[in-house]
């Protein structure tokens, strides 16, 4: 089974936009969520591209 880090990346994203305090928690969580993120984005466009056959 593949992971969906599209989805994922979806969900983290919406938990970022509910921490909008200015505590120090809500700070460092936001950091955290970042990083997960950033993982996922990377993890999502380094996947193998897909061989396309055009007519040509």
């Amino acid at each position: 089974m593949r992971s969906n880090y599209s989805a994922a990346r979806a969900h983290l994203e919406r938990a970022y936009d509910h921490l909008r305090g200015n505590d120090e928690t809500s700070r460092q969580a936001r950091e955290a969520l970042d990083l997960l993120i950033e993982a996922l984005a990377v993890a999502e466009h380094s996947r193998r591209p897909v061989e396309v056959v055009g007519s040509g």
